[in-house]
């Protein structure tokens, strides 16, 4: 038995030329660097935030986790180090499925199910994975059933530029990079978006794949008249048409538009994918591993599957670690369709991780060696919000 002696909790704050999704115009902002688009009314920081993970044992061995968590990380490490981190002391690291299911229930009476309750699971979840690799001396994937895939096909995912012509000519770059596909997000569209649709198509052709984020802000009857306008110039994928909430909603605009929707960066369990898999919502799933951590990943992936959905996993805002966990777990799927690739996401940052994760040519290669084949370096920990807030030890 490999008991687990110490849980610690990171909170990062990594500083960045340009906000996601490019500059900020008509932009409502705080004195602490939060701000809301007006196109899709969430909530950023100007900067990269995420909480890590340390799980260690009384072995020697430790492990580690990472979430989404770009807005108010604190709220992450506080639930952590308060609750989830106290109870899993003494327990047996080399039983994560297990663990995630007794974290998960300590709360979902209450409600708890989901939000930051999940995505500090999320984290803690994937460490333990980390740790069971490590332990095992074997990468994650084989402990997940096997690898299936050596690379992973990748789409490259927002084009910030100042205007229509330089996001074009961004596009075409990534095609002549040997990637097969591109999304853009409809939420800082330059005209229109289908304007931008039809600048993008004629810039690339016709074989490379065009995906748009709709980023939830529609009826359903909005969304269907929206996607019709932009497949007509062929679009590969509706990603989020309707509010999340809007299970009907979004199964009309999968009955009625002629391309897949994707939907499900947001939702971070199989009973939040269930009700809309038998509401038809979706023809590909979008899981978060941020937000899922592994575990449910898998259960949610599994059920994708008879569902006869594909899978193109989402990548969220973070230095890498759960990035590696959901190209592990990707690895292992039949229903493997694309994973998104944030390149001014996963480029800048990926100088803090050790291993050989990377994205070149179109796809991504699957880091080798134990567990999830990666670890922060020492120069992370440079961008800690502050002693006090961001590291403790359970």
């Amino acid at each position: 038995m490999s008991r687990i002696t110490a849980i610690e909790t990171f909170a990062l704050r990594i500083p960045r030329d340009e906000p996601y999704l490019g500059p900020l115009t008509d932009c409502t902002a705080t004195n602490d660097g939060y701000f809301v688009r007006p196109g899709n009314k969430s909530v950023y920081h100007v900067a990269d935030q995420c909480v890590l993970v340390k799980i260690s044992t009384e072995s020697g061995h430790s492990g580690w986790g990472e979430c989404v968590s770009f807005v108010a990380p604190q709220a992450v490490v506080q639930i952590i180090d308060q609750v989830m981190g106290p109870l899993l002391i003494g327990r047996d690291a080399t039983d994560p499925v297990v663990l995630y299911h007794d974290c998960y229930d300590l709360m979902r009476v209450r409600g708890f199910f989901g939000g930051y309750w999940h995505d500090a699971l999320s984290a803690i979840d994937i460490a333990l994975w980390d740790l069971t690799g490590q332990i095992r001396a074997v990468p994650l994937c084989k402990l997940l059933g096997g690898q299936r895939h050596e690379r992973i096909p990748a789409y490259v995912s927002g084009l910030p530029a100042g205007d229509l012509d330089a996001r074009v000519a961004k596009a075409v770059s990534w095609r002549d990079r040997g990637f097969p596909a591109i999304k853009f997000a409809s939420a800082v569209s330059y005209g229109s978006p289908g304007t931008e649709m039809a600048a993008l198509r004629e810039g690339l052709g016709p074989d490379m794949a065009i995906l748009c984020d709709m980023h939830w802000r529609h009826t359903a009857a909005a969304a269907i008249a929206e996607v019709a306008e932009l497949h007509r110039h062929n679009l590969a994928l509706a990603e989020a048409p309707c509010a999340p909430e809007d299970i009907n909603g979004a199964a009309k605009v999968a009955a009625s538009v002629s391309c897949p929707v994707g939907i499900g960066e947001e939702l971070r369990t199989v009973f939040e994918f269930r009700p809309r898999f038998l509401a038809g919502c979706m023809d590909v799933i979008q899981p978060e591993m941020g937000r899922t951590g592994i575990s449910s990943f898998m259960e949610i992936c599994t059920l994708a599957r008879a569902f006869h959905a594909r899978v193109a996993p989402h990548a969220s805002i973070g230095i890498g670690l759960f990035q590696a966990a959901s190209l592990h777990a990707s690895a292992v799927l039949p229903h493997l369709w694309l994973h998104e690739y944030q390149h001014s996401i996963f480029d800048r940052n990926l100088r803090f991780l050790s291993g050989d994760m990377s994205c070149d040519a179109g796809s991504f290669s699957v880091p080798t060696g134990p567990g999830l084949g990666v670890a922060p370096k020492d120069e992370v920990f440079n961008y800690l919000l502050s002693t006090e807030e961001a590291a403790h030890v359970s």
